[in-house]
C-alpha cells in the first residue's frame, strides 16, 4: 500500500483551518476595538452628623481606606463597604474626635462644626427624574439648567455658606432608561447603582459637600423596593450598612440649644394608617421618647406629619389638594410631642408653611431642590387656613425651585427662601411652635 505524505497532513491541516474559522467567527480575529474600562472612580468626601457625633465619608476607587489627617494628626478610616457589581466602590468612614478644628484626607479638606451652628440650609427632593413618561434632562452638566437645576441650587446655597446642610431626602430618581428619541438625557446611567447615585447626588452637590456639614434623612426614594441598597450603603448614618428590607435608626444631633430628631418615614404611608406601619414608626417615637418630650428641638423626617400634596391644578382658585401622612399622624397621637417645635420635611415637590400656634409642632416643606414640581401646583403665593388632622392651621406655599436658609436670631430662628436668581422671595420667622412665612416685601 503506498504511503502518501500529502493525504497524511491534509486531514490536520484542514482541522487546524476549521479552528480558525471557527475562532473568527466568535470575534477571536476581528479587529473590533475591546471595551472601554469603566471611567476612573471621582473621589467624594463628605462629613456628615450622627447619633455617634461627627463622622467624616469618604468614596474612592482605592482597595483600601486612606489614613485622614485630623489636627495635624493622623486618624485611620475604616472600610464600611467594599466594591461589589452594582457599586464598584470603597466606601471609609471614621468617628472625628469632639472639638476637632481641622481634618482633611489627602488634598481635600472637610468642612467640620464650629460652636453653635447659626445657619442652616434646607432642601430636599433633588434628584433627575427617570421613570416611565416622567422625564427630566438629566444631562451632567445640564445643558438647561432650569429644568434638572440641582446643580445650580447647589452652587447658589453654598455661596451662602451654611453652617449646616439638612437634606430632607429623596436623591435618587433615575429609575428607568431614558427613553429612545428623547432630548436632554441620552447616555444616563439608571437604576440603582454607583453611577447613577453619583450622577443624581454627588455629582452635583460637589459644592455643597465641601462647604459644610450634613444631616441626611432618608426619603421614599430610598425604600427597599427602589434606592434602599444606595442609601443603606453610602449615606445612612448607622455604623454598617443594614440589608433590606431595613428602617433606618432613629438618632438626635444637638446643634447647640437645640435637637434634630431624624426619623425614617420612607416606608408610611400618606393616605391610610396600616397598624404594621403605625406600628413601626411609633418605635421610633418610642425610641426618642423622652427627648421629644422635654428637650427643645426638629423633627427632620422626609414625609411630612401634616401636608397638603397639590393634585389637581384648578385655574385661578388655586389646586385641588389631599392632606397627608395619615400613618405619622396616627403614630404621633398616642405619643408626646410636646418638645418639638417644628417638623421639617421634603416628599411634597414644593414650599409650604403650616402653623397650628401653640397646641401642636409647626411643619415645613422643603422640597424644592430639582425634582419636577408638583403637576397640580402653581408657583403662585398662596395664603390659607385649613383644617388638618382635627386642628386648623394658617398655611404658606408655592412651586419653585430654590433653598431655605433658616438663621438664628436670638431665642427665633429667621428663614429666607431663595429661588434660581439667588433672590429671596420669601421669609419666614419661627419662634417657640409659631411658624409665620409669607412673600418677602424687602432685602
Amino acid at each position: 500500500m503506498a504511503f502518501s505524505v500529502r493525504g497524511t497532513l491534509r486531514r490536520p491541516l484542514q482541522a487546524a483551518l476549521a479552528l480558525a474559522l471557527a475562532l473568527c467567527a466568535t470575534a477571536a480575529c476581528r479587529s473590533e476595538p475591546a471595551p472601554a474600562p469603566p471611567p476612573p472612580v471621582a473621589e467624594r468626601a463628605w462629613v456628615q452628623l450622627s447619633g455617634r457625633g461627627v463622622e467624616a465619608r469618604l468614596i474612592t476607587g482605592a482597595r483600601t481606606c486612606p489614613v485622614m489627617k485630623v489636627d495635624g494628626k493622623p486618624l485611620p478610616m475604616r472600610q464600611r463597604a467594599g466594591p461589589g457589581a452594582a457599586f464598584p466602590v470603597t466606601v471609609c468612614q471614621a468617628l472625628l474626635p469632639p472639638r476637632a478644628v481641622r481634618a482633611s484626607i489627602g488634598a481635600i479638606p472637610l468642612a467640620l462644626p464650629h460652636g453653635p451652628l447659626q445657619r442652616i440650609l434646607i432642601f430636599g427632593d433633588t434628584g433627575c427624574r427617570l421613570k416611565g413618561a416622567a422625564v427630566q434632562k438629566c444631562a451632567n452638566p445640564p445643558d438647561d439648567p432650569r429644568a434638572w437645576p440641582f446643580a445650580e441650587v447647589s452652587r447658589l446655597a453654598a455661596a451662602h455658606h451654611p453652617d449646616l446642610i439638612i437634606h430632607v431626602g429623596d436623591y435618587y430618581y433615575r429609575e428607568s432608561p431614558c427613553p429612545a428619541g428623547r432630548s436632554g438625557c441620552e447616555g444616563s446611567p439608571w437604576g440603582d447603582n454607583w453611577a447613577t447615585w453619583d450622577a443624581d447626588f454627588f455629582a452635583p452637590a460637589t459644592p455643597l459637600l465641601a462647604a459644610a456639614p450634613w444631616v441626611m434623612v432618608r426619603g421614599n426614594h430610598e425604600s427597599c423596593a427602589r434606592g434602599g441598597a444606595g442609601w443603606f450603603l453610602l449615606l445612612d448614618a448607622g455604623l454598617a450598612p443594614r440589608a433590606c428590607p431595613a428602617i433606618a435608626a432613629p438618632y438626635a444631633v444637638p446643634i447647640g440649644g437645640l435637637n434634630l430628631y431624624i426619623l425614617d418615614s420612607a416606608d408610611t404611608n400618606d393616605t391610610v394608617a396600616p397598624a404594621d406601619a403605625v406600628a413601626a414608626f411609633g418605635a421610633q417615637l418610642d425610641a426618642l421618647r423622652l427627648p421629644l418630650a422635654t428637650r427643645p428641638g426638629w423633627i427632620i423626617t422626609h414625609r411630612p406629619f401634616w401636608g397638603l400634596a397639590p393634585v389637581l391644578r384648578l385655574g385661578p382658585i388655586g389646586p385641588l389638594e389631599a392632606p397627608l401622612n395619615a400613618t405619622q399622624q396616627a403614630a404621633a397621637r398616642r405619643r408626646s410631642l410636646a418638645a418639638v417645635r417644628m417638623v421639617v420635611s421634603g416628599h411634597v415637590h414644593h414650599f409650604a408653611s403650616f402653623s397650628f400656634g401653640a397646641r401642636r409642632p409647626a411643619q415645613l416643606i422643603v422640597g424644592t431642590g430639582g425634582d419636577i414640581g408638583e403637576s397640580g401646583d402653581t408657583p403662585r403665593f398662596r395664603a390659607q387656613t385649613v383644617s388638618l388632622d382635627g386642628m386648623t392651621a394658617s398655611n404658606f406655599g408655592f412651586g419653585r425651585y430654590g433653598f431655605l436658609l433658616m438663621e438664628r436670631a436670638g431665642g427665633a430662628w429667621q428663614g429666607a427662601f431663595y429661588d434660581l436668581d439667588d433672590h429671596v422671595i420669601a421669609r419666614c420667622r419661627l419662634i417657640a411652635r409659631n411658624l409665620t412665612c409669607g412673600p418677602a416685601t424687602g432685602p
